[in-house]
């Protein structure tokens, strides 16, 4: 039988999410795993003949290779079945070469671009690699996007996002969540996930009263969606390894939890950029210890199901697609 890659993630490694989540709070023993989907990580080659542009050569821990087999390899224990890969390259045709990664590969469920809207190319750039169904949306920076919010090209661009069906991915600082709430307002069919619970600090204590208050109004839109990610990178301060009991996440987690609810938070790793301050046990450890309490169905819906409504990735995508 051949597998498209939704049958992929339901049927094969999925098994493997018994051993780091306990199902016995989430429903009956005998009922099937379900998948889990990190929706935030980077692959790269620097051992390419043109290099990479990210991450530097003096990064002792990040250049180097990393491809989606060493991630599959290292995240089996944890019950991951897929994932969404973010590109953080600025060069135009490492979209297609993700793409190309991607190619035959149904543990790679969906690749978010670098593609800036506002140039007379993006139409054209966007109509290419949107041919192939794993280019699933776009990353834009906080900071373009605010620039742009009055500059009727870069509106009519990510319009184009929406007549695709395609997502925006928002990265920034705690400011950008105003930038999100008004770009919502102008475009309120767009489907936005903000990166990284917009990079707020964590240290243990009650957020900020105006980060609170940008995440309310995020979540008046019912097409915002907040990426549990980056966890352990917001919790570091000078020591290498960030805080390993899940309780000194518990304030943010509930922020976050009491805003968004079970059906607009997504689970994200930004692997490897994460392991700078843990490894990937304690960044599973964290969000599973905290959903254990909430129940399966908030679990799946967390770790697989939201995902799948922001990104929507197309029933089938196994065959291999030549969107050059």
């Amino acid at each position: 039988m051949k597998l498209n890659r939704r049958d992929f993630v339901s049927l094969g490694l999925s098994v493997l999410a018994s051993q780091c989540v306990d199902r016995s709070s989430m429903g009956a023993d005998n009922e099937a795993p379900f998948p889990i989907i990190d929706t935030h990580t980077h692959f790269y080659d620097p051992t390419r003949p043109q290099g990479v542009p990210w991450p530097s050569k003096d990064d002792a821990l990040l250049y180097r290779t990393v491809l989606p087999k060493e991630f599959q390899t290292l995240t089996k224990p944890f019950g991951v079945t897929g994932t969404v890969i973010v590109e953080a390259s600025s060069w135009l045709e490492d979209n297609q070469w993700l793409l190309d990664l991607a190619a035959n590969d149904p543990f790679v469920l969906g690749i978010v671009g670098n593609l800036p809207p506002g140039p007379e190319s993006f139409a054209r750039h966007l109509t290419r690699f949107a041919k192939n169904p794993v280019y699933r949306g776009i990353r834009v920076n906080a900071d373009v996007v605010n620039k742009g919010l009055d500059r009727p090209e870069f509106l009519a661009d990510l319009k184009k996002l929406i007549d695709a069906d395609l997502e925006l991915d928002v990265n920034g600082g705690p400011e950008m969540l105003p930038i999100v709430d008004r770009l919502s307002e102008r475009l309120p069919d767009l489907r936005i996930v903000i990166n990284h619970l917009s990079n707020v600090k964590i240290d243990g204590k009650v957020p900020p009263a105006t980060w609170q208050a940008g995440l309310n109004a995020c979540a008046t839109h019912p097409k915002v969606f907040l990426k549990v990610s980056a966890l352990v990178e917001s919790a570091r301060t000078d020591q290498r390894q960030a805080p390993s009991d899940t309780s000194f996440y518990q304030p943010i987690l509930n922020a976050a939890w009491k805003t968004f609810g079970e059906d607009r938070l997504i689970y994200g790793s930004n692997w490897p950029v994460s392991d700078n301050a843990g490894p990937y046990q304690l960044v599973f450890q964290i969000v599973s210890e905290f959903f254990r309490d909430k129940g399966r169905v908030a679990s799946e819906k967390f770790f697989a199901r939201n995902a799948e409504a922001a990104f929507k990735w197309p029933n089938r995508i196994g065959e291999k697609i030549d969107s050059k």
